[in-house]
């Protein structure tokens, strides 16, 4: 990025019900039938332990206005209702049941993932003040001129601790979320990002090797080898793939993406990259995937000393950064390089998921003008803001975890706002408030990517253990 822009598998499991004695009869029913559950993130298995029953209430009005999407299908109602609500340990135990113009919705105690990506009446009264419902013709419940209305009490079944996962707070994985050779998001979107497949295989470990295998106009695939150290940047073709072997490095030199398509850069450590920032994707590049790449500098230099981590921008389109590790930078990752390049609208389209920023000021990322989406991402220890979204970019938040954050979300600077959505589906530890200044955004990508979204309370534990260049190769 140049200077001058630097502005401020469906799992299906099962259980044995419970034996449930018959005390008049003294007679044992055995109901050790499977019960088979259809699920699309998480698990949910077991139907009924225990069953009460209480006095149902006169149904009570929903009021929708202040509704929020919470993606997909699925809105969400904050309201105290007064009463114990569905939970980790117990996922079934709430009373309450959600009414549509006097019908109750088709499935109480549904998952989180169920209500966004199936909807159809799915909903979910969920701790003590939160209620997530969808419509049962899947419209918005806000505008739809339909009646909401809630009762509670009557029969309800309890499932014992431990029958049912949520989204929220499924155990942390220690596996890989998805096959490490997937590519989710913007990258396969309007063609696919196969980089150098079907090409020679070379393996490099000087500067000059390297410098004149990403410049060949072959497809080809680029293994690094070893610690390459120089200053400047390599140009990349398009059609390559590269990739850092085991204990491999790249000191003081960049890669720039430069109005070429088709890129993979993988398990690639860059470090102390001084004037231009470690990876720029540009002028027009597209159908690029940055991804298990660890990239730093140093935050002792000042500001103007180094630049960013990871730019996209002048463009570019159809771009994937993914567990990657950036940290000890200012200003990490740029989408977008200047409030004067409306050349930029209808493009930078990104997905930026798994990654893991740490100790840097702000940028995590911040973007002008396109469309992004940024999902399961842990942002520690920023001293400025975290996600940045302005003139008039659209950004969709799922389940980001931010940490030690001055300002997690902000659309207050540069020229004009953006736009953002999901806000309340991201964890907010030890950070201060959000500063958004327009109405929340409705805007979903329509690729499919809730296969791999986990709770956000997973996050830490998941992408500290995975992000970076981990890869064996």
């Amino acid at each position: 990025m140049e200077r001058m822009n630097k502005l401020s598998n469906r799992l299906p499991m099962s259980m044995f019900l419970l034996l449930i004695v018959l005390t008049f009869s003294k007679c044992k029913k055995d109901l050790n039938e499977v019960v088979p559950q259809d699920e699309v993130e998480m698990s949910a298995e077991t139907q009924a332990a225990t069953t009460t029953t209480t006095t149902e209430s006169a149904p009570k009005a929903l009021s929708m206005t202040n509704a929020k999407s919470d993606g997909g299908y699925a809105y969400k109602v904050n309201v105290n209702l007064g009463t114990t609500g569905d939970s980790p340990e117990k996922p079934s135990s709430s009373t309450v049941k959600i009414y549509e113009n006097g019908v109750e919705l088709s499935a109480a105690h549904s998952t989180h993932a169920d209500i966004r990506k199936i909807g159809k009446g799915n909903y979910s009264h969920w701790l003590t003040s939160t209620i997530y419902l969808s419509a049962s013709d899947n419209s918005n419940p806000k505008t739809n001129g339909k009646k909401y209305t809630y009762t509670i009490g009557g029969t309800t079944t309890t499932t014992p601790v431990g029958g049912v996962t949520t989204p929220e707070t499924s155990p942390v994985a220690t596996t890989p979320i998805a096959s490490s050779n997937s590519i989710i998001g913007y990258a396969m979107v309007d063609g696919k990002t196969t980089g150098g497949e079907g090409g020679q295989t070379v393996t490099v470990s000087t500067l000059s090797a390297l410098k004149s295998a990403v410049a060949s106009s072959s497809p080809s695939i680029i293994k690094v080898s070893g610690k390459i150290t120089g200053t400047g940047f390599l140009n990349v073709s398009s059609n390559k793939t590269i990739l850092g072997m085991k204990g491999s490095s790249l000191e003081g030199v960049g890669l720039m993406i430069y109005g070429t398509n088709n890129v993979i850069i993988r398990n690639m450590t860059i470090r102390n990259v001084v004037t231009y920032s470690n990876i720029i994707i540009k002028e027009g590049a597209h159908h690029v995937w940055v991804d298990h790449c660890e990239l730093s500098s140093d935050r002792t230099h000042g500001w103007e000393y180094y630049d960013g981590l990871l730019d996209v921008g002048k463009r570019a389109d159809y771009v994937t950064l993914s567990w990657n590790k950036l940290h000890d930078n200012h200003i990490p990752m740029l989408i977008g390089f200047g409030d004067e390049s409306t050349a930029d609208i209808g493009h930078l389209r990104v997905t930026v998921y798994y990654n893991y920023f740490y100790n840097v000021s702000e940028r995590q990322p911040s973007t002008r003008f396109g469309y992004m989406h940024v999902f399961n991402n842990y942002m520690k220890d920023g001293s400025g803001y975290a996600v940045g979204v302005t003139m008039g970019a659209t950004v969709r938040t799922d389940n980001n975890y931010f940490e030690n954050q001055n300002v997690p979300i902000t659309s207050a600077y540069n020229a004009k706002p953006g736009y953002i959505s999901g806000a309340s589906t991201n964890v907010y530890k030890n950070s201060g408030a959000n500063t958004v200044s327009t109405a929340a955004s409705t805007w979903v990508p329509t690729y499919e990517y809730e296969s791999i979204l986990i709770p956000a309370a997973n996050v830490p534990a998941i992408v500290t253990a995975q992000a970076g260049a981990t890869l064996s190769l």
